[in-house]
């Protein structure tokens, strides 16, 4: 029988996970924002431009997914790739935001599509090792999904960070230099100053938290697995139909936060305005952010022990779907109040937070479902998936966020201090239903799925979990 994971290697599978979703979630809600609103690329050209990169990535993920299962060092498959990727994302994540000021017009262009299309590649070299580990590193049942869960929970504390604290500390980091820049300080140079710094030091903690992680995790060993091809690795995913379906209900849940993530700071900018916009949108993050930590690690796991995952998942959904339809009405009456605006983001905030654990933990389910299906464990495939199609989220979330801006005309020029004034009703309208209706929309549609094809119940991976045991002995 194999060692159970110790407290000392959860600590720091836990701590690589917060590391990489800080990195993750800076880009994923403040690229469009410090492209568009700080360097005046204009929306529809980032929109492009990140959409470009996730197609991309639909053929670097798989691939990189086939070269993990290649793999075979003294150091496992796994931890070479994590370590590589980490310290090359870091790099390249500093760069995309710290801009020079020489770099303009089409050259900004060019730097914003080369250094992000950069990012995602190396991104994918590390998170597709690292979420690989949960079936590498588990029997299933219980252990799987304990280690799903940590996993989870701390890459949300990550996620959570970023939500919280960039806004806070982008201005105050935005000051360094500002002696040596006389005569061209604005909140502009500031915030632009002060993500350079923040990038860094994000950078910095990533690459330490992972280098933990590589020197206290040791791969177990699992059941042989054969290296496919490119053709084979989709051959496989197709015929996994729980992995097709979990993968279509990550993409549809994540467009639907994303979307709202991104555009959150232009609603409290440009849609409420007003000098105090700020603090406004780090209290309602700070609120939020603790919100989704505390349903990952303790909403869950209560709601847990009184009913299944999948029941779980389900409240989970009418939480999110009620909670944008009551945003969605305070909106269209004009509700201002941050501390009113916090009670409907309760309720999306919680339960995105129970869907992020129980998605992974899902998918993890469906690599055990694949193997007594078609007799091979494609870990690494299954994961590079969920690399991807989380990766396309986000895209497709970006792309639907700069045309909301092109089309509400929300613009950089839109002053602070006029913002509420100036931004017509049409405008905030295209802002609020697009922040709102557009994610019912998608989570509907993610549930639809999911009840319609999702069949591994507690009760069919016990009898899975029985039939491999037998089948390998």
């Amino acid at each position: 029988m194999e060692k159970r994971l110790g407290g000392r290697e959860k600590f720091a599978y836990g701590l690589g996970a917060i590391g990489k979703d800080m990195v993750y979630m800076l880009s994923a809600s403040y690229i469009l924002y410090y492209y568009q609103d700080l360097l005046g690329v204009s929306s529809w050209v980032m929109g492009i431009i990140l959409m470009a990169a996730r197609i991309f990535d639909a053929f670097n993920d798989p691939i990189m997914g086939v070269i993990v299962a290649k793999t075979q060092t003294k150091w496992g498959k796994f931890r070479p790739w994590l370590l590589i990727g980490t310290v090359l994302n870091a790099i390249v994540l500093y760069f995309m935001f710290a801009v020079p000021k020489s770099i303009t017009g089409g050259g900004l262009v060019a730097y914003a599509a080369v250094l992000y299309i950069t990012w995602g590649i190396t991104y994918t070299m590390m998170d597709i090792p690292f979420w690989s580990m949960i079936p590498a590193f588990t029997e299933g049942g219980k252990e799987r999904e304990g280690l799903s869960t940590l996993a989870r929970s701390c890459a949300g504390v990550g996620s959570a960070i970023i939500t919280v604290i960039t806004m806070i500390c982008v201005p105050v980091l935005g000051k360094i230099g500002m002696a040596e820049a006389a005569g061209t300080v604005n909140d502009n140079f500031i915030e632009r100053n002060g993500f350079k710094w923040f990038a860094l030091i994000i950078a910095v903690l990533f690459v330490v938290f992972i280098t933990i992680t590589c020197i206290c995790i040791k791969e177990k060993s699992t059941v042989n697995m054969q290296s496919p091809t490119v053709g084979q690795m989709f051959k496989a995913l197709f015929s996994n139909d729980q992995a097709v379906t979990v993968v279509l209900t990550i993409v549809l849940i994540n467009c639907s936060l994303y979307i709202t993530s991104n555009l959150l700071i232009y609603f409290f900018k440009y849609d409420i305005g007003g000098a105090g916009w700020n603090g406004n949108y780090v209290l309602f993050n700070t609120v939020g952010g603790a919100v989704q930590i505390l349903s990952m690690m303790i909403f869950y796991p209560m709601l847990r022990k009184f009913m299944s995952s999948i029941k779980v998942f389900y409240v989970s959904f009418g939480m999110a779907i009620t909670g944008y339809f009551v945003l969605f009405v305070m909106m269209c009456a004009g509700v201002s109040n941050v501390y009113l605006l916090l009670a409907p983001g309760f309720f999306i905030f919680a339960a995105f937070g129970m869907l992020t654990v129980l998605t992974t933990v899902f998918l993890a389910n469906t690599v055990d479902y694949g193997e007594l299906k078609n007799n091979r464990r494609d870990e690494s495939i299954i994961f590079s998936m969920q690399t991807f199609v989380v990766k396309l989220a986000s895209g497709v979330a970006i792309l639907a966020a700069s045309i909301c801006i092109s089309v509400g005309k929300i613009s950089k020029d839109t002053t602070e201090a006029v913002a509420a004034a100036a931004l017509p009703e049409s405008s905030r309208m295209v802002l609020r239903m697009t922040m709102a209706v557009i994610p019912i929309i998608g989570l509907v549609a993610a549930l639809i799925i999911f009840v319609k094809k999702y069949i591994l119940t507690d009760e069919k991976l016990e009898e899975i979990t029985t039939q491999l045991a037998s089948k390998r002995k």
